[in-house]
């Protein structure tokens, strides 16, 4: 009986590793960073601890595949800033013309904003 509680286990546990292999997955997509600097923060830290070499081989997996979620992140974030400039940069992005003191003609009235 006591084989075929542990065989049972040993089963239990192979399939619970796939399990959380898919929910890390999951998991590292559900926790992405607040913002840009936030994730390539995070992803400096990552690869300063991996270059360190103290991880242990499944740290170092979990690190790296932590870190392809925050590559992808911080490309993402970069792509929609890009779209964004493009989108600006038709008629609407132009200098602001300067008067002689160096502020905008416009006044520089901010508190209204």
């Amino acid at each position: 009986m006591a084989k075929s509680a542990s065989k049972d286990r040993a089963g239990t546990d192979n399939g619970a590793d796939k399990g959380a292999e898919a929910g890390t997955d999951e998991a590292s997509l559900a926790d992405l960073p607040q913002s840009y600097e936030a994730g390539l923060a995070e992803l400096d830290a990552l690869v300063a601890r991996m270059e360190g070499g103290s991880l242990s081989l499944e740290e170092s997996l979990a690190a790296y595949r932590r870190g392809a979620v925050l590559v992808k992140f911080c490309q993402q974030q970069l792509e929609k800033v890009e779209q964004q400039v493009r989108v600006l940069d038709g008629e609407t992005l132009r200098p602001v013309p300067l008067n002689t003191t160096g502020s905008s003609a416009a006044g520089g009235d901010d508190d209204d904003l």
